[in-house]
């Protein structure tokens, strides 16, 4: 097999001229993305497009930073803010309506523990999925491997080096989840401060909600 099918298949590569070929074609993109105008969002939207695969509602604050980025998976709605980086050595795949704060790092890639192998130029990627409605906060770093569930919120500063399962609030080093969302959460704006009267009465006449 060559790097790339061995990249592929998820086990030890090396990262060779075939490999850094498509991370030149992923820095170039990077490069007008990285230093187009800032205000220009329908470019950023357009250049978005050719290097993610992405719904129309996707939109990051450059700086933005990845290996590859056609493994970068993201659903409707996608927001990074500023300073997002994404290894994409295996695929990571982000649901709808996902939100990421600034300095995030989402890390494929690894590589051997010993340094006789890790010196021997060998690494790999695994995979990392993150499901919808998922709110991750800023200078959090996601591990290879992991799974976050759906209606995720990970706190900032959070190092996340196991599983999130659905609906839980996690946070921490490493992250660990520190209770579930209920029903009891949806008119919370920060801690116990609620939503003012006419910002929810809004929102309940967007969602059909009752009052």
């Amino acid at each position: 097999m060559n790097s790339w099918e061995r990249m592929n298949r998820e086990i030890a590569y090396v990262s060779d001229e075939t490999i850094m070929e498509e991370q030149k074609k992923c820095r170039r993109i990077l490069q007008r993305l990285n230093f187009c105008d800032r205000s220009d969002f329908d470019l950023i939207k357009s250049i978005l497009k050719e290097l993610l695969d992405c719904k129309e509602e996707a939109f990051v604050n450059p700086p933005f930073y990845c290996d590859y980025g056609n493994r970068i998976h993201v659903g409707k709605n996608f927001y990074a803010n500023y300073n997002c980086t994404i290894l994409d050595t295996a695929p990571v795949t982000i649901g709808d309506n996902c939100q990421i704060a600034p300095n995030v790092g989402i890390y494929t890639a690894g590589h051997p523990i010993h340094p006789d192998t890790r010196n021997s130029s060998y690494e790999y990627g695994k995979p990392i999925t993150i499901g919808d409605n998922v709110w991750i906060g800023a200078n959090t770093v996601i591990l290879p491997g992991i799974h976050v569930g759906n209606n995720v919120v990970i706190g900032a500063g959070s190092v996340v080096t196991r599983d999130i399962p659905d609906w839980s609030i996690a946070s921490g080093n490493p992250c660990k989840v520190k209770r579930q969302i209920t029903d009891d959460d949806r008119r919370k704006l920060y801690k116990d401060e609620l939503i003012d009267k006419e910002a929810w009465h809004e929102i309940c006449e967007k969602y059909g909600w009752e009052e």
